[in-house]
């Protein structure tokens, strides 16, 4: 069977098996990252492709290029203050579980700190894209959506710090350098939209998509992932939404949401081909089943205590705000993958952590009897976010996330 014909039913298999399988509760992007097991179980070796590595990698940026324009820095600086409370109280989680981990797991500062960003980070994008599905109110969508940012921006800077900390000299010189990137991005947006959009009608979109790519390489450069710059790259196409508004308009977000769905999936199937065969022991299930059974409920309760005790929400919305935030799906499976190549982690723990986020991204589905899907074709775009908080503002409540699902993470 030649190459084409491989990589022709590849694609078809990512993206018709997983949605033939919503019907069953199962989220796509298991179904993904279930396929690339298999393959490599069946293959070995032989799925160690380049193109579907450039694929994955094109998944990833995208995605996360996606999710920095989605950042609506405006509402959240509105709620700031409760932002901060279950910021703090991650951060306290951030340092227990890490200690725990360092103290009793026997790893090393930096391996303790990312395992504990895998164990407690939400998954944004796939949080994002649930919401509509799983019954929740504007309100109650705001406030998912927020606190899912708010723990990525607070992740993404923790990851840096730590993948970088243990060298104080590549430590500032990768500052250094980030501190130009986030200078320079915002010179080369606005140098591209003076000499190249004007005389390219319909060119803002693959310009986006360059620099995103760009900025998420030279991230990677730095040893801190793609993610990273094409996040970064996002936030700030969307903080020069109004100095140029064809660069983050509502067409430009939906063309990138359409991007990433095509080449999200092949990031779950890449992690799948990862996972070794070491790491399926009935040793790493049993870890996988009590990291589940301890972490999870903890995350639940935690954020159910500050929105009953703290702010004097309802029981029954409280749990719901809760459960969706429970998936951490893609920054465990980043950083499990860090952690088994730079760091040495245990097969053990890695499948641990595998089967860790799978329970965790299968349980809102479970709870609210809802299937998860990757198809953003059927949602439109809102045509103005700021006229949808402005509207949400009048009439008492908190802005709404933007309807319509987003690509997973």
């Amino acid at each position: 069977m030649n190459n084409e014909l491989i990589y022709l039913l590849l694609i078809f298999g990512l993206l018709v098996i997983p949605r033939a399988l919503q019907r069953f509760q199962l989220p796509a992007p298991i179904t993904c990252l279930l396929l690339g097991l298999g393959a490599v179980l069946l293959w070995g070796e032989r799925m160690s492709d380049s193109v579907i590595v450039l694929l994955s990698t094109l998944g990833i940026s995208s995605l996360f290029l996606f999710a920095g324009l989605e950042v609506e820095l405006t509402a959240l600086r509105k709620e700031l203050g409760r932002l901060l409370v279950y910021l703090t109280t991650q951060i306290a989680c951030l340092v227990g579980v890490a200690w725990l981990c360092w103290k009793y797991a026997e790893l090393g500062w930096q391996a303790a700190a990312l395992v504990s960003l895998a164990l407690l980070t939400p998954s944004t994008g796939f949080i994002v894209d649930t919401l509509e599905r799983l019954g929740l109110n504007a309100d109650e969508r705001f406030w998912v959506t927020s606190k899912a940012i708010a723990g990525e921006l607070l992740a993404l800077t923790a990851l840096f710090v730590v993948l970088q900390a243990g060298d104080p000299t590549q430590l500032a010189i990768s500052s250094g350098a980030m501190v130009l990137m986030m200078v320079g991005l915002p010179l080369v947006f606005i140098a591209l939209g003076r000499w190249v959009m004007p005389h390219a009608p319909g060119s803002e979109f693959s310009l986006l998509v360059m620099v995103g790519m760009v900025a998420a390489y030279i991230t990677y450069s730095l040893g801190v992932y793609y993610l990273v710059g094409a996040f970064i790259a996002g936030l700030v196409a969307r903080l020069l939404r109004f100095r140029m508004p064809l660069l983050a308009s509502d067409e430009n977000i939906h063309a990138l949401r359409l991007f990433a769905t095509f080449f999200v999936p092949f990031y779950f199937f890449h992690a799948g081909t990862e996972i070794s065969r070491d790491a399926l022991t009935w040793e790493a299930a049993g870890l996988g089943v009590v990291l589940t059974l301890v972490i999870v409920p903890l995350r639940i309760g935690l954020v159910w205590l500050q929105r009953r005790v703290m702010f004097g929400e309802g029981h029954k919305s409280s749990f719901k705000v809760s459960v969706a935030l429970a998936p951490t799906l893609v920054f465990t499976l980043v950083l499990a993958n860090i952690l088994h190549k730079e760091f040495d982690l245990s097969a053990t723990l890695f499948g641990a952590l595998i089967l860790y986020t799978t329970l965790n991204t299968l349980l809102p589905s479970l709870v609210f009897r809802t299937p998860f899907d990757v198809d953003l074709f059927d949602a439109p775009l809102p045509t103005h976010p700021e006229d949808r908080m402005g509207k949400a503002s009048e009439a008492g409540e908190a802005p709404a996330a933007a309807p319509g699902p987003t690509p997973l993470a």
